[in-house]
């Protein structure tokens, strides 16, 4: 996904002069092409993010698009206060793209995780929240990030993450993409979750029981007509995502339906326990301690189906 965005930014630097690189001190080769291309657009802000986020509030004032990257937790806890009144409160066009989100860093430890991004940036007015499923994803969300010219928070995975849509689908925040259609249950998947849910759904179709799948990848705004007619027309709908349990897309999703007072009773919530992990391994490991993979998730649908 990281190499996706760095491609996206450096076109996309071509076609808006006013695109502004800020880079919390990785990513130095990996945006050699936006830097010879664009040598006066882009600022390694170093181990600095909070100060980072409000050069880059200051350049969008100044009427520049900034998009500030660096490493999911340090883009987004470590600088909440600058988000919050430098980026949201004054509205400005400030597009912050966390890399290695969820359990993507899960070798690393706790530091480098992040399970509660999206419940934390989701609370900020005006901000927009948007996870890309794969890397064709993710250029499409940098394009409408730049359209619409509001705070937006890009959650990216971190590399290796396979390339799912095989065409270009049609991408607008706070619309989702349906990627297979069933009579059964609607799996709405977040981010980098999307190739686990196909797999999922060709689990549950062994067992004669036949799935949605829906690219969610925006939080905030949700897709109303898309989750009116899931909740209308399945029999159970699940939020897999690859973050908390705790204020994250599943819980947003409650929010929506204890508004519009659909029957909750169909909804299943998956995503990762309220603690941290101690243990260290790849993210497949991760995912599997906690219940993420394929086969977990699979049995969880039939249980409640019965």
């Amino acid at each position: 996904m990281r190499n996706a965005f760095a491609a996206a930014v450096t076109e996309l630097g071509d076609q808006h002069p006013e695109l502004v690189m800020l880079a919390g001190d990785i990513g130095n080769r990996l945006f050699d092409g936006f830097k010879e291309r664009h040598p006066d657009r882009f600022y390694n802000c170093g181990v600095a993010e909070a100060n980072m986020t409000g050069v880059a509030a200051g350049l969008a004032a100044s009427g520049l698009r900034p998009v500030t990257y660096t490493i999911t937790p340090f883009n987004t806890v470590r600088c909440l206060e600058q988000i919050r009144l430098d980026v949201c409160y004054p509205d400005l066009p400030v597009i912050i793209v966390g890399t290695g989100a969820g359990l993507s860093y899960a070798e690393l430890g706790a530091t480098h995780h992040s399970m509660e991004d999206i419940a934390i940036l989701r609370t900020l007015p005006n901000m927009h929240v948007v996870c890309p499923a794969d890397p064709v994803e993710v250029k499409l969300a940098l394009a409408d990030a730049l359209r619409i010219g509001r705070p937006t928070y890009i959650r990216l995975g971190k590399k290796g993450e396979p390339k799912i849509h095989a065409t270009l689908p049609a991408f607008e925040i706070g619309c989702g993409i349906t990627m297979r259609t069933g009579n059964d249950v609607a799996i709405l998947s977040v981010g980098n979750m999307l190739a686990t849910a196909l797999e999922t759904a060709d689990a549950l179709a062994a067992k004669h029981c036949l799935a949605d799948v829906v690219s969610l990848h925006t939080v905030k705004p949700l897709d109303d007509a898309l989750l009116a007619s899931a909740f209308a027309d399945r029999k159970l709908v699940v939020v897999l995502e690859e973050h908390g349990l705790a204020g994250g897309a599943g819980s947003a999703v409650l929010e929506w339906g204890s508004a519009r007072r659909v029957d909750l009773r169909k909804l299943l919530c998956l995503g990762g326990p309220d603690r941290f992990l101690s243990s260290c391994g790849d993210q497949q490991e991760a995912r599997a301690a906690v219940g993420l993979d394929a086969a977990a998730i699979a049995a969880r649908v039939l249980d409640l189906l019965g």
